[in-house]
């Protein structure tokens, strides 16, 4: 048995039912739950963000939710402080940390810590954006594609905030994005060998998730329309109302806000923003299950059995988790 104490990661695509099943097990099991999501940290980012609601989250409480205003960013390195914080408390009280959410990002810098980037470069990134405005987002993709092809493919020339973060890696430290991580990772790998680790636990991985995507497809339609028909345009007006939040922001960059952003621009009829945002849900699904496929030691679960809670719980005792 190992003498790290155990940790429970739920993982699984958007709208695959992760936090129902979460809090089935904190019923039964001495949990405590973190959110592992990069939109619920934001305040006043409820329907959108498919939230649980204030009555739940009352009666089973979930650390990260709502600590953020969304005027404010928050990186995976922020996301595995606060997250290693909370464990540790979690730990000491005798309970085990049940991480919930969709966020693959986080779940991995959790597990394998982070690169060591470059710290943000103030003049750099004024010379990025000033060669944006003069020659355009793409050509500025078109240099990254030339210096770093895996992370041109994975950055959208219209996500100028990831794009501005890559050149500029690339421009402070002379390594590409991509060759920062690949060097975390023989590090990780060197670290998992010699018996040292990352994540000073002993974790469960589950994933929930249809194995029929159409069915997957088909909840993220009928929930998106749910969501516009309690409120999400006029949860959107709300936080334009303020004045100092703007489309380039993190916060508002995520699916379904970006889209309901537009629309309230004029730049989308509602029967786009609608058709948007559910399009834009489904391919954040497909992102999710294309990290999942390569992550090692992951128990599926189908989101559509009746059964789920007691095979998790096999599987946990099965693990030693339980122990």
């Amino acid at each position: 048995m190992s003498a790290l104490p155990p940790a429970i990661f739920m993982m699984g695509p958007t709208a695959a039912g992760k936090t129902d099943l979460a809090i089935e097990l904190t019923k039964v099991l001495p949990c405590e739950l973190i959110s592992v999501d990069s939109a619920l940290v934001y305040r006043g980012m409820d329907i959108g963000t498919a939230k649980p609601s204030k009555a739940l989250l009352d009666k089973y409480p979930h650390r990260l939710i709502d600590i953020l205003d969304p005027s404010q960013s928050y990186s995976a390195a922020d996301f595995r402080t606060d997250a290693l914080q909370a464990m540790a408390e979690i730990t000491a009280r005798g309970k085990i940390p049940l991480l919930v959410g969709g966020t693959m990002l986080y779940f991995k810098a959790l597990l394998e810590g982070l690169a060591d980037m470059p710290a943000a470069d103030a003049e750099i990134r004024a010379q990025i954006e000033a060669q944006a405005a003069s020659q355009g987002w793409q050509a500025l993709h078109d240099e990254l594609a030339s210096i770093d092809p895996v992370s041109a493919a994975r950055i959208h020339p219209n996500d100028p905030q990831r794009l501005i973060r890559a050149l500029e890696v690339f421009r402070v430290s002379g390594m590409s994005m991509t060759a920062h991580r690949e060097q975390q990772s023989a590090q990780s790998a060197q670290a998992s060998a010699s018996g040292r680790h990352q994540l000073p636990y002993t974790v469960a991985n589950l994933a929930i998730g249809p194995t029929d995507r159409k069915v997957l497809h088909d909840r993220i339609a009928v929930r998106f329309r749910q969501m516009l028909d309690e409120g999400f345009v006029e949860e959107v007006i709300a936080l334009r109302s303020r004045g100092d939040l703007h489309s380039n922001l993190p916060s508002i960059r995520a699916v379904g806000y970006r889209q309901v952003w537009d629309h309230l621009d004029g730049k989308l009829t509602r029967d786009e923003m609608q058709e948007r945002g559910i399009i834009a849900t489904r391919q954040l699904a497909k992102r999710q299950f294309t990290w999942l496929r390569s992550w090692q030691d992951l128990h599926w679960l189908d989101s559509l059995a009746c059964d789920n809670l007691p095979r998790a719980l096999k599987y946990l005792g099965s693990v030693s988790i339980l122990s």
